[in-house]
């Protein structure tokens, strides 16, 4: 409403002209950005503890009993069955019996306990932010206050140019 009556009170002050332009400056008073909620992409670092185990090395306890003896039966059929005697299979059960004590005599990998690390990694997040999509722009002209929608971000105090046309 103020842009017409702007704009009669001048076609009044030119009653001959048709269509006349001019361009006159005016001051900005204020701007108050107009925000939208969009969605943006975001980049975190997000870290966590992690349990990992810690590995030692074990000496062997040695061959029980029964792990002997069991090694000294398989070498001993082993042992008959590939000679087809006696003195084969007496040698397959020694052979056998030492092959299993010697087995569980070596170093082991074992855990022997856990301790926590720190683990990061950066994580894609998208997330709903207030964002300006415009500015309400209200500007003084010649003791008039107007105001309109802008793209760009005024200062308050700032001069700019405005077009004034009659139609």
């Amino acid at each position: 409403m103020k842009k017409v009556l702007f704009a009669a009170s001048m076609i009044a002050a030119l009653p001959f002209a048709t269509v006349a332009q001019s361009n006159e400056y005016a001051t900005i008073a204020s701007v108050k950005p107009v925000y939208i909620d969009r969605y943006v992409t975001e980049y975190a670092k997000e870290c966590y503890d992690v349990e990992v185990p810690v590995y030692g090395r074990v000496q062997g306890g040695g061959a029980s009993g029964a792990d002997v003896l069991t090694g000294m039966i398989i070498g001993g059929l082993l042992g008959g069955t590939v000679t087809g005697k006696d003195q084969g299979a007496a040698a397959g059960a020694v052979v056998g019996g030492v092959i299993a004590a010697e087995n569980k005599n070596n170093d082991k990998k074992v855990i022997t306990g856990y301790r926590y690390e720190e683990r990061c990694e950066d994580v894609k997040k998208s997330v709903n932010r207030p964002v300006i999509s415009y500015y309400i722009v209200k500007y003084n002209f010649n003791g008039n206050i107007y105001s309109d929608d802008s793209a760009f971000k005024y200062k308050v105090g700032e001069r700019v140019r405005v077009k004034v046309s009659l139609d």
